[in-house]
């Protein structure tokens, strides 16, 4: 991890709302489970997330959605990074 100091100035825009997605990793079936989370910040919606994925034994990711100039897109804010069932997931997800 790399820290540095900045210059809150820099920024052009800032919101109080995010939008969240969640998406739960079932390994055992090699399936996924998409929740959009919104009116709650980011440590409520972990705190949800980690409590369902140990709740059902599984494995998840924490984005926050942003739009950008291509339209929406993902940020990871934490859980599994990359691909999660090792393989290449074949037909759409649950």
């Amino acid at each position: 991890m790399k820290t540095q100091p900045v210059d809150p100035r820099d920024m052009t825009w800032e919101q109080d709302q995010a939008v969240y997605r969640v998406h739960f990793w079932d390994r055992s079936a090699v399936a996924s489970y998409e929740y959009e989370v919104t009116g709650a910040d980011v440590g409520e919606v972990l705190g949800w997330a980690r409590g369902r994925a140990e709740a059902e034994g599984w494995a998840f990711t924490l984005y926050v959605r942003v739009d950008g100039g291509d339209g929406p897109g993902l940020v990871r804010l934490c859980g599994v990074a990359g691909e999660p069932f090792g393989t290449e997931l074949n037909g759409p997800t649950q």
